[in-house]
């Protein structure tokens, strides 16, 4: 801890978003942080509620071969998760706003994405995750949204067509029957939670530690199956 609290943060990188304020890369000896404002939005330390994204949901849609959108690569911990527990014919779909973030993952954090961009299984696409459900219909066993610290449109404000009734409409047409929507959020929203149940999903709210190791604060991930 004390180490931590010594060493100098260094920026490394901005990034520009579209509609929204910069992002910002800087690393503490072997950690990483993307930084919004003054708002951590993601550190490499803190892994465990995104792979819980990802293994929650893969469990929950049980097939051999599914299609998954997530939205946000973020620091890619949600598609290691999920390519670590998919079978070979899987397919998963990343889409991601913000180029530099994939540049950082290729560059300084490298290491920590482990190849998994490159995986066959994976196909990533430059563009808004909102648009690309906009004009899917019945094509992902499963939904998986971070793309903001939760239904609040914090990173930018178009994300809140995302979690708006328009947005889950959206999200259930573009599902395939008894697929899942799973949205990631770093703390409860009971306004969010009765908007889904009212756009026709059967939701179930789960709270994960922040750490792969249990500790650190608890997140929340909202399931809502397509009725």
């Amino acid at each position: 801890m004390g180490d931590a609290v010594m060493t100098p943060r260094e920026l490394i990188d901005t990034a520009e978003v579209p509609g929204g304020d910069p992002l910002r890369l800087f690393r503490r000896g072997g950690d990483h942080m993307i930084v919004l404002d003054r708002n951590e939005l993601m550190n490499s330390r803190m892994s465990g509620s995104e792979e819980a994204l990802a293994t929650l949901t893969i469990e929950r849609v049980a097939k051999h071969h599914p299609h998954l959108l997530i939205g946000g690569y973020g620091m890619g911990f949600t598609l290691r998760a999920a390519l670590a527990m998919l079978g070979a014919n899987a397919r998963v779909t990343v889409s991601e706003l913000v180029p530099k973030i994939l540049e950082w993952a290729r560059g300084p954090m490298a290491e920590l994405t482990a190849g998994c961009l490159d995986d066959r299984r994976v196909e990533v696409v430059i563009e808004d995750v909102g648009a690309m459900i906009a004009r899917a219909r019945g094509t992902y066993d499963a939904i998986l949204l971070d793309v903001d610290n939760g239904p609040d449109g914090l990173t930018r404000a178009g994300n809140d067509g995302l979690y708006s009734d328009r947005g889950l409409a959206a999200a259930r047409g573009a599902l395939k029957p008894g697929g899942f929507l799973a949205v990631w959020s770093a703390g409860p929203d009971a306004k969010f939670a009765r908007r889904m149940r009212d756009a026709d999903f059967r939701v179930e709210e789960v709270a994960v530690k922040a750490r792969s190791n249990g500790k650190g604060p608890r997140h929340v991930i909202w399931f809502g199956q397509k009725r």
